[in-house]
């Protein structure tokens, strides 16, 4: 929970308070007596401790992935009016931005996928991962991480294909240039990220920049990481030209490296990702442990500790992890005794039917037997009913 003290500036009005009607009254009777300004100022000082100790609801432009073809701007809920302008303007890349969403999240549960947090998704619901987004944990800084390298990623990749109308190929690629191999000549379509690290921050964070909390910042920290996670691995490609591939003339262009590099970097970064608190003043954050170090602009930050993730817990936005596949021989984070939280698992013993004994046949086939194997499934207990009844 955020203290008073994390507030970047001094208490202002917030527009908010201005339309409540109580509000409006202790304006108009001001004056009056003692009492009433007492009770105004009570009444302030209530609406304030409420807007900071309120959870700001991350329903946003996550949701845009779910909609598909179908991104009505005035439909999203939770934009805010820059972001709802730029998505009015730029349909073409909501749509870019809609496919990377996708993307990025079967990155993200994949790179979860042996962990009790698993990045997983609430059909029907706008705020996309539900309540656990809501704690400033770990879990929150890889999402908001790899959500913001999506969105660079897709528009750059739109861009290069020619399938957005106010990007092209990168203008400043052109002409000779130098590497460790030599000259070559700058061709084809290199990627415009410059322009997809531009939009992005221009829509994602424009909901951030709107509040001075300690939440926004740590987003903001954790958008940057998640863009330059992006531009670390553009990459050289070249063609030769030349007599029987001499190389004597090289044609080369930058293009960007397959997603999951991204995600392997950025999971590698939830892994030492940094607890942190706000300073004095609100303006950066300082460790939580004094010893360890300053988090630098390559880190993530969060200021809360996870739940474990056990059991169905809604106030954490935890699905637990009953019924849950595990690894009944792997002592890691999908082996059964971690999966499980010690609760034990069910076996039940299943028929699979697998491609096998395949062969490469001239010209140009591959034809393989389907073959059935029986393989036992491992599956999480559920907690105990009086267990359960105390997390939710």
């Amino acid at each position: 929970m955020l203290g008073l003290s994390y507030l970047g500036e001094p208490f202002r009005s917030h527009p908010r308070m201005s339309s409540t009607p109580g509000l409006r009254h202790c304006h108009r009777t001001v004056a009056s007596t003692d009492n009433v300004q007492t009770n105004c100022r009570m009444y302030v000082a209530y609406l304030l401790i409420l807007l900071i100790l309120t959870p700001r609801v991350d329903s946003s432009w996550w949701y845009i992935g779910a909609l598909g073809e179908r991104v009505i701007c005035n439909n999203i809920p939770g934009l805010v009016p820059r972001q709802r302008h730029l998505c009015q303007k730029h349909p073409d890349i909501m749509q870019a931005i809609g496919e990377g969403a996708k993307e990025w999240i079967r990155e993200c549960q994949h790179q979860f996928r042996h962990h009790r947090w698993n990045c997983s998704t609430l059909d029907r619901d706008h705020t996309v991962f539900g309540r656990v987004m809501l704690r400033s944990s770990r879990e929150a800084a890889f999402v908001y991480a790899i959500s913001y390298a999506g969105v660079v990623y897709a528009i750059t990749r739109a861009c290069s294909q020619g399938e957005l109308k106010s990007c092209t190929c990168d203008p400043k690629k052109k002409g000779r240039w130098r590497d460790e191999k030599g000259e070559f000549d700058w061709g084809g379509c290199s990627d415009n990220i410059d322009f997809g690290i531009k939009f992005a921050k221009d829509f994602v964070d424009a909901k951030e920049k709107r509040v001075r909390d300690a939440r926004a910042l740590m987003n903001l920290h954790n958008n940057r990481v998640g863009r330059m996670a992006v531009k670390r691995f553009m990459k050289h490609e070249c063609k030769c030209h030349g007599v029987s591939g001499s190389c004597t003339l090289r044609t080369c262009w930058k293009t960007m490296s397959d997603f999951r590099k991204t995600g392997d970097l950025l999971r590698k970064k939830y892994n030492g990702a940094i607890q942190v608190t706000m300073n004095q003043d609100g303006t950066s954050f300082t460790v939580a442990n004094q010893n360890f170090e300053k988090p630098t602009k390559k880190d993530l930050v969060y200021f809360e500790n996870s739940p474990d993730y056990c059991v169905l817990d809604k106030s954490a936005g935890s699905l637990g992890t009953a019924g849950r596949v595990c690894n009944k021989t792997s002592r890691g984070t999908d082996g059964c005794e971690v999966m499980c939280c010690g609760r034990g698992y069910d076996t039940t013993r299943v028929t699979r039917t697998t491609k096998c004994e395949c062969k490469f046949h001239w010209c140009c086939a591959v034809r393989c037997k389907e073959c059935e194997e029986t393989v036992d499934v491992h599956t999480c207990k559920a907690p105990k009913r009086a267990e359960w009844l105390d997390q939710t």
